[in-house]
C-alpha cells in the first residue's frame, strides 16, 4: 500500500512532539530495501526525513538501523569525521512503524564525483578510517555482530565452496579464489568497527569532503577490507587516493593485504549472483552470471598471475556488476539481489501540504 507524503507528514507529527510540519515533499531513498519516504518542513525551517518500509526485508533492515544508530552515543559519533543520521522519533502505521531522523543535508554521491581533483577521493579514505578506529567495545557490548579474521576467512572459503559446488564456476576463478581463501598470510587482519554497506552513494558531501554516511543497518565488527572493496570500482588514481588516505588516518593500523582482500571481494560479488540465481531456480539469473563470470576470467587471463596477488589489478568492479544486473530481463525470480546489503540516498519530487 503507498504512503502518500501527506501520511508521512502526520507519521513525524505522531513521532515528534512539538513538530508541526508546513510542507512534505516525496523523497527517493534508493537504499537497499523499499521505502516510502518524504522530507517534512515545520515553519522553522526544521527538515526531518521519514522513512517507512514497504517490505518484510526493508522493515527488518530500519529496524537493524534504528538499533545501530541508537548505540552511537555522542561520545562515539565525536570520534567521525562526518555526521551520522539522528533518529529523533518512531511512530506506528498500519502493520509496521515509520523513523524520523534529522535530515542530512549535502550532495549525495556517486561512483562520478570519487575523483582525485574533487578532493573526494581523499576524504572518503579518512571518512572510511575514522569508521575503523572506533572502538570495537561499542559494538560488542551492544550485541551486534563480532567476526573474527578467523571467522571471515572460514566464511569466504564457504562462499567460494559453493560457488564451487554449483560446477558452474570456470577453472580459473575456482583456483583464484582457492588459493585466496586457503592464504593464512592474506587474512592475518585485526578486525575493526565496519559500516558494513559502504558504496559511494553511502556518502553525503559538501564542496570537496564527506560531511555525512548514510545506511548503518549493517554496522559490526569485521575485515576493514569489506568497506573498501566498492573503491576498486573507482579510475585507478582515485583508488590510490583513498587507500593512501586511508592509510595515513590509520598509520600502522593498516595491515598490507587489506586492498587484495578488498579485490576478492570485488570479485565474490558475481559468486554471490550465481548463488542467488541458482537458490531463486531462475535460468536468466544463472545465465548472466555465468556471464559475467566468462568476462571476469577474461579479465583475469590478462593479469601476469592468476592469484589473488600484491599487484592484482581491478578485474570486474561492482559498479559493471551493477550494469550487469540492471541488464537482467525482468525482476527475475520475484525481485533483484540486493548483494552484500544496504546502499543510496536522492532524488526529490516536492509538493506543498496545502495541495
Amino acid at each position: 500500500m503507498a504512503r502518500s507524503h501527506i501520511t508521512l507528514a502526520a507519521l513525524a507529527t505522531a513521532a515528534v512532539p512539538g513538530f508541526d510540519p508546513v510542507q512534505a515533499q516525496a523523497f527517493s531513498t534508493g537504499m537497499h530495501g523499499d521505502f516510502f519516504a518524504a522530507i517534512v518542513t515545520d515553519a522553522t525551517g526544521r527538515e526531518l526525513i521519514v522513512r517507512v518500509p514497504n517490505s518484510a526485508e526493508a522493515e527488518a533492515q530500519l529496524g537493524a538501523e534504528k538499533y545501530a544508530l541508537e548505540t552511537m552515543t555522542a561520545g562515539i559519533r565525536s570520534r567521525l569525521s562526518f555526521d551520522v543520521p539522528t533518529l529523533v522519533g518512531r511512530a506506528p502505521i498500519g502493520k509496521t512503524f515509520g523513523l524520523v531522523f534529522e535530515f542530512l543535508h549535502g550532495h549525495q554521491l556517486s561512483l562520478a564525483d570519487f575523483t582525485v581533483e574533487s578532493g573526494l577521493a581523499t576524504s572518503i579514505g579518512t571518512s572510511i578510517a575514522s569508521i575503523h578506529s572506533l572502538p570495537t567495545h561499542f559494538v560488542s557490548d551492544a550485541g551486534l555482530p563480532f567476526f573474527s579474521a578467523q571467522d571471515i576467512q572460514r566464511q569466504t572459503r564457504e562462499l567460494v565452496a559453493k560457488a564451487k559446488g554449483t560446477a558452474l564456476l570456470p577453472a580459473a576463478l575456482s583456483a583464484r579464489w582457492q588459493e585466496a581463501v586457503d592464504d593464512n598470510s592474506l587474512w592475518l587482519f585485526d578486525p575493526t568497527v565496519i559500516h558494513g554497506s559502504l558504496g559511494a552513494d553511502s556518502f553525503i558531501a559538501g564542496t570537496d569532503s564527506v560531511s555525512g554516511v548514510l545506511g548503518w543497518a549493517a554496522l559490526r565488527v569485521g575485515d576493514p577490507a569489506a568497506d573498501m572493496h566498492w573503491i576498486i570500482n573507482a579510475p585507478l588514481d582515485s583508488q590510490d587516493a583513498a587507500f593512501a588516505a586511508y592509510g595515513d588516518s590509520r598509520h600502522s593500523l593498516v595491515d598490507p593485504k587489506l586492498r587484495q582482500r578488498a579485490t576478492l571481494y570485488s570479485e565474490l560479488e558475481v559468486a554471490r549472483w550465481l548463488l542467488h540465481g541458482v537458490d531463486q531456480k531462475s535460468p536468466e539469473i544463472v545465465d548472466d552470471a555465468i556471464d559475467m563470470l566468462d568476462r571476469l576470467v577474461d579479465s583475469v587471463h590478462q593479469e601476469n598471475t592468476n592469484a589473488i596477488g600484491t599487484d592484482t589489478a581491478p578485474v570486474l568492479t561492482v559498479t559493471e556488476v551493477v550494469e550487469l544486473l540492471d541488464e537482467t530481463p525482468g525482476d527475475a525470480a520475484g525481485g533483484r539481489y540486493r548483494g552484500m546489503e544496504p546502499v543510496t540516498d536522492d532524488q526529490r519530487s516536492s509538493n506543498s501540504l496545502s495541495e
